[in-house]
């Protein structure tokens, strides 16, 4: 059994939760997919998926070996790449789409970081925080929090976590309370993040439990810093995310709302077209991306800015 390529199919299979969608993408048989996934359980004497005629879903075990049989995926892909494209210059136009409010705080400086290493490139930013359709508008490379909406046309490599927190300014607590749990937003002005999935529906996690408020959004943005402002003037308790709260989190102008209930755990993604293996330029600044943002990202670190 050639492991690599069976690890590579599972990968496949559990990104698209399909044996017959992954044949395609890889250009095999479903048949020759279930095989060699029958082979990869075989070997590692635990089964991995869930199989039914409906779908497909990870089991604990399948769970609990995804992420590491991605790493050692990726990073054979990526030797490969490296050996065969060794000696290309980076060098000509890089066309890069993010969130505003990830690219103005982070992006554009590790852009511009990249860009003095390899002076010979063009980077091109655009912030947006519309979900662009990076194939059809021409991008070499998306930042995007979370999913892939076409998971046919589009590849995706992990960048960091994006993590959700409340929070409220001092004064706007003052004058309106401290929520003590989920239900009592309710009561509260909520700042809302027009590209919320769920719309107005939060979603809160505490252990085992699980808790959704349709909150009331009393000032509605499609751009996080707006809404951040927004809140550190007193008007309600915003979604924001820990990449754009944590300064004025450190500084106290805003405050950590519910911080006992965990927000869903997103991820900033570099998505780029699935149909060919990506330039070297655009796989030099993913690497350099990950290099910047993993293991844990800056805005992450508890002693991040500290004097």
């Amino acid at each position: 059994m050639d492991q690599l390529r069976a690890m590579e199919i599972f990968v496949e299979v559990a990104r698209l939760r399909s044996f017959s969608e992954a044949g395609r993408r890889l250009g095999l048989t479903r048949a020759m997919v279930s095989k060699h996934i029958l082979q990869l359980e075989d070997r590692l004497q635990a089964r991995l998926l869930h199989r039914s005629t409906r779908e497909v879903s990870l089991t604990d075990a399948g769970q609990a070996y995804l992420a590491p049989c991605m790493a050692t995926v990726e990073q054979a892909r990526e030797a490969a790449h490296v050996v065969s494209q060794a000696g290309a210059e980076l060098a000509g136009p890089l066309r890069i789409q993010a969130p505003s409010s990830f690219g103005s705080e982070w992006l554009a400086g590790a852009v511009a970081r990249f860009n003095l290493l390899h002076p010979q490139l063009a980077p091109m930013l655009h912030l947006d925080d519309a979900l662009l359709d990076p194939i059809e508008h021409g991008f070499d490379l998306t930042i995007r929090v979370g999913g892939i909406p076409d998971v046919h046309a589009l590849a995706m490599r992990p960048l960091a976590p994006c993590r959700g927190v409340l929070c409220a300014s001092p004064d706007y607590l003052a004058r309106h309370g401290v929520p003590r749990s989920p239900e009592d937003l309710h009561d509260h002005r909520c700042l809302h993040f027009s590209h919320l999935t769920d719309g107005t529906a939060w979603h809160f996690s505490k252990g085992a439990e699980r808790r959704t408020v349709r909150v009331r959004a009393a000032f509605t943005a499609n751009n996080g810093l707006v809404l951040q402002q927004a809140a550190q003037q007193g008007l309600g308790i915003v979604y924001n995310t820990t990449f754009l709260a944590w300064r004025a989190l450190r500084e106290g102008t805003l405050v950590p709302v519910l911080a006992d209930w965990e927000l869903p755990l997103n991820y900033l993604s570099a998505l780029y077209p699935a149909s060919r293996q990506p330039s070297p330029k655009v796989r030099a600044l993913i690497d350099f991306l990950v290099a910047e943002f993993q293991p844990v990202p800056p805005w992450d670190l508890k002693d991040h800015g500290s004097t």
